[in-house]
């Protein structure tokens, strides 16, 4: 029993330690991080093809 009574200290402690906001803009960073990544890969991607088949004609 004292060691759920210390975990839901340690739980309740910590959802209150940590805002929504910084929570979901840290989620977004993220996100957007990764899809910038992708964005790049997929541009990079299309001109490597381009340029192969450019070298075809």
């Amino acid at each position: 029993m004292k060691k759920q009574l210390q975990f839901a200290a340690l739980f309740t402690l910590m959802l209150t330690s940590f805002t929504s906001c910084d929570l979901i803009g840290g989620i977004f960073k993220a996100g957007m991080g990764f899809g910038i990544f992708i964005v790049v890969a997929v541009i990079a991607l299309i001109v490597y093809a381009v340029s192969r088949f450019g070298k075809n004609k």
